[in-house]
């Protein structure tokens, strides 16, 4: 059986991980095998962050509209629903965005929530 030499592609391999385990603590940055185990559940945190920094934002978005929805004494969920009946397709970010920087816009919007709002319930 001929004998393998493994060439570039071990070293390079290895030097992959410990490139991104740069920075680790102790041996995590050193040796390989904790370094390869480091970096993975580095990497498996990462993803999972991802996906809870877009439900985080959108929670924030949330919150910044319900408080400029009750200085407008209107409820957040009828202020959703109105601008839904009235046709206005305004994310989230926006909204929050208007709330924030532009009362007076976000105050027309209020108003146009609670028209169609209104003419649903009766």
């Amino acid at each position: 059986m001929p004998r393998v030499k493994r060439g570039t592609h071990r070293r390079d391999y290895r030097h992959k991980t410990l490139r991104r385990a740069k920075g680790y603590f102790l041996t995590k940055s050193k040796l390989n095998r904790a370094a390869q185990e480091a970096v993975e559940k580095a990497l498996r945190y990462g993803y999972v962050g991802r996906r809870l920094k877009k439900r985080n934002f959108r929670s924030l978005w949330i919150v910044r509209i319900n408080a400029a929805c009750r200085n407008a004494d209107i409820s957040y969920s009828k202020f959703i629903n109105g601008l839904k009946r009235a046709g206005v397709e305004l994310n989230r970010k926006v909204l929050a965005d208007i709330a924030i920087n532009d009362s007076a816009g976000f105050l027309t919007l209020v108003q146009t929530a609670k028209a169609a709002h209104q003419a649903t319930v009766q």
